[in-house]
């Protein structure tokens, strides 16, 4: 049988900003505890929804009948070093799987700069990093397995379910519970970093040829400034300068985090304080290199909570999008805190992917917990909607299944999987519905 316990309390996302109890917690410990669960839900027209690490700051993972956590999820690790194969339970979290990838000598191609989510959540809402030539991180995906809302079990690839395989990497976990992920990878490597304060319109000036040189490339924008910190990371032969400890913390830990932290409670509490601070922060960072494990620069620690709404731009867009943003910060009636990261991915051929048949350009606006952002998201939203945008699947965004089924040349195709895996609409909620339909 599968595992139940009471709920004892509400949960959470990381950013606090969604909130819910269910009325059951379900923690299956097998595929076939997973595909029970499932159908006695479709037996008495009952809901489930698969909570992860909760770093989705939509209500996409909120519960109001059962909830599913994977963590004991126990159906054992593969590893195919010759192919370079790894096949991990889906609730596995980034983290461990970097871990478990370096005891073998391999890594994935690219990272977001968090670990914290499972491998299922990061996928199934298109989570990327940067890097011209690397699409989302479900692109790394070779087959999976799903549960679907009738409780069969499918095991899916290009060749196996070519259609669930194209639908089900970036599903927002409308057609199912993911299981298990096959993911290819590569040979561990190096990567050298390289950070520097940048004007922002000599960035933009010489922009292409940035993407083009470096593997992977983003940048920090500082509202009420006219400064940027840029990011390029490239693949090096040897690990011939490691970040000083020292250095290391008084850059991620002490200013990134800690005194960041105390700027944005200054800042919310003192909102005139802002551009000054943002000026601070854009001095603050100075230029540093070194070099170290893939995962390891890819990823930093994210210590000061905060909201946030991510676009998907067509990358001719991102000049235009930018001017417009600046624009925008410049005329609310409050301030804004937090820098807005710039990204940039490689077309995939994922059917919700945000980077569906498009090279794109990222744009990340976020805002410190406390202060008010509606606004400013929903202004930005307009300007990039009307640039042919398509928002991050797990950030804030007020689209719906209306004004998003133009942005997906597949859209048609995904709800008629979706159709035919889930026809009770086990796996919806609210949130589901506004942005998928019922």
């Amino acid at each position: 049988m599968v595992g139940t316990a009471p709920p004892t309390v509400q949960w959470s996302n990381w950013a606090g900003n969604q909130r819910g109890t269910a009325t059951t917690i379900l923690r299956p410990t097998s595929t076939a505890e997973v595909a029970e669960a499932v159908r006695a839900a479709g037996a008495d027209g009952s809901r489930i929804r698969v909570a992860g690490s909760g770093h989705s700051f939509t209500a996409i993972a909120l519960a109001d009948d059962r909830r599913m956590e994977l963590t004991a999820l126990d159906i054992g690790v593969r590893v195919d070093t010759e192919r370079r194969l790894v096949t991990v339970p889906a609730g596995m979290t980034l983290r461990a799987l970097n871990d478990l990838l370096v005891g073998h000598g391999l890594a994935l191609p690219n990272l977001g700069d968090i670990d914290a989510q499972t491998i299922a959540g990061a996928i199934s809402t298109g989570t990327h990093g940067t890097g011209a030539a690397y699409g989302c991180l479900a692109t790394f995906v070779e087959a999976l397995t799903l549960v679907t809302g009738t409780g069969d079990v499918l095991h899916c690839s290009a060749d196996e379910h070519p259609d669930v395989f194209a639908a089900a990497r970036v599903s927002l976990g409308a057609l199912g519970v993911l299981v298990d992920v096959t993911l290819r990878c590569v040979d561990a490597f190096v990567l050298h970093a390289h950070e520097r304060p940048a004007p922002l319109d000599a960035v933009l000036a010489e922009l292409p040829e940035l993407i083009e040189a470096h593997d992977h490339l983003e940048f920090y924008w500082f509202p009420y400034t006219a400064r940027v910190q840029v990011k390029a990371n490239d693949r090096v032969p040897t690990h011939d300068r490691p970040l000083s400890r020292l250095r290391g913390w008084l850059d991620d830990e002490f200013l990134s985090n800690t005194v960041f932290a105390g700027a944005c409670r200054l800042g919310r509490a003192v909102p005139a304080l802002a551009p000054h601070i943002s000026a601070v922060s854009a001095r603050a960072l100075t230029e540093r290199r070194y070099t170290g494990r893939s995962d390891q620069v890819f990823c930093t620690p994210r210590r000061v909570r905060f909201v946030e709404m991510e676009y998907g731009l067509p990358r001719e867009a991102l000049g235009e999008a930018l001017g417009a943003l600046r624009r925008i910060v410049d005329e609310l009636p409050f301030k804004v805190l937090f820098p807005v990261e710039v990204r940039f991915t490689a077309a995939d051929d994922i059917w919700l992917s945000h980077g569906y048949g498009r090279d794109s350009a990222y744009i990340a606006v976020h805002q410190y917990v406390g202060m008010p952002y509606e606004p400013y998201f929903r202004a930005f939203e307009q300007v990039a909607a009307g640039l042919g945008g398509r928002p991050h699947w797990g950030k804030l965004h007020w689209r719906d299944a209306v004004t998003l089924a133009p942005a997906y040349p597949r859209w048609a195709d995904f709800l008629a999987v979706r159709d035919r895996l889930d026809p009770q609409r086990v796996f919806t909620n609210p949130h589901q519905t506004h942005v998928l339909g019922a």
